[in-house]
């Protein structure tokens, strides 16, 4: 029977219809991932000519920008949205508009033409980990940027035009209306609980034990109750340990772990899988948004969300943002935590 379920961190609902996972589309042929290796792609070593000048990277000693010797490497989007330079403003009559002012970078994963994040190790999510640390820490400086988003979309149902593997930051002059009132609801929480809302739901996670996968000393693998997509996985901080660009080197370990299991255990399961994956990060510059967030780390943990796209939308979804899940999460957890890696 289904269940329509509340997500109290996003504050949507989700319809868990495990009946619906029979359809035929559940089951997408994912097609040749390997695309055009080598020579032909801009983001393998060796083509860094082939890219726009680097903004950073994590280098071998010795190495020179925009050569070879990198093991993660950060680039300018060739089809940028936004652009960092100084916008213009723009007046006519009652109208008004300024240029398309942002940040929109490309952090390339790794210099070896992997499609999958399932094939990256521990060290090398330690990297990709590094690099949103030092990018988010540096345009943090920059005041006209309000808000940052970092997401991946792997594969082409997930919205992927490039098969190597690669990451997305698009930094914002402004909030966007949905990240405005999920955090301006992690306020409210705050003030009547005294506790992040990520710390109640992680308390609720540990008291039920239904949908945990792994956990470590300060992070949680689960399965969220009201998951929107079939094996949707969330990696929470259990408790204040920073934002993306605060971490400590030993929080970024105890994720790269978490989430390398993550990993090994859905390839496991759904085999070379598309998602899309997010990394929560509170506004900026507090000042700048209509939220008055005077501490951030108080009301907002680190979450990182992947969400396998195994099955299209459709006109409901579209139609109300109601998102229907096959999977129950609590079957998704089950199978996850006993899942080995396939080979191949």
């Amino acid at each position: 029977m289904s269940e329509i379920r509340y997500d109290r961190l996003h504050d949507t609902h989700v319809i868990i219809a495990p009946e619906r996972l029979h359809r035929p589309d559940c089951g997408i042929d994912m097609g040749d991932r390997e695309g055009l290796g080598g020579k032909k792609c801009p983001f393998c070593e060796g083509n860094e000519a082939l890219t726009p000048r680097e903004i950073f990277a994590l280098r071998k000693e010795g190495s020179y920008p925009n050569e070879k010797g990198w093991r993660t490497r950060v680039v300018p989007n060739l089809y940028r949205a936004l652009q960092i330079e100084t916008p213009h403003r723009h007046h006519y009559g009652a109208f008004e508009h300024w240029e398309g002012f942002g940040a929109h970078e490309i952090i390339i994963d790794t210099p070896r033409h992997v499609t999958s994040m399932t094939q990256l190790t521990t060290q090398e999510l330690v990297a990709w980990l590094e690099t949103m640390r030092a990018r988010v820490a540096d345009l943090r400086h920059d005041r006209r940027i309000a808000y940052i988003a970092l997401f991946k979309n792997e594969g082409i149902h997930a919205g992927a035009t490039q098969m190597h593997l690669h990451t997305q930051l698009i930094g914002l002059p402004f909030v966007p209306p949905h990240d405005r009132h999920r955090f301006a609801r992690y306020i409210e929480h705050h003030r009547v609980t005294g506790e992040a809302l990520l710390d109640t739901i992680v308390a609720n996670e540990l008291e039920e034990q239904k949908r945990i996968i792994a956990s470590n000393e300060n992070f949680l693998l689960f399965c969220p109750y009201a998951s929107a997509y079939p094996f949707e996985v969330m990696i929470a901080a259990r408790r204040n340990v920073g934002q993306i660009d605060t971490l400590s080197q030993g929080a970024m370990e105890q994720i790269a772990s978490l989430l390398a299991l993550a990993l090994e255990r859905l390839r496991g399961e759904l085999g070379i899988f598309d998602f899309n994956l997010s990394i929560t990060t509170p506004p900026l510059q507090p000042n700048n948004t209509e939220i008055a967030m005077l501490s951030p780390d108080e009301v907002c943990r680190f979450a990182l969300r992947i969400m396998p796209r195994l099955y299209r939308h459709g006109g409901f979804e579209a139609a109300t943002g109601i998102i229907i899940n096959p999977v129950a999460p609590e079957l998704a957890a089950k199978i996850l935590a006993n899942t080995e890696r396939a080979d191949g």
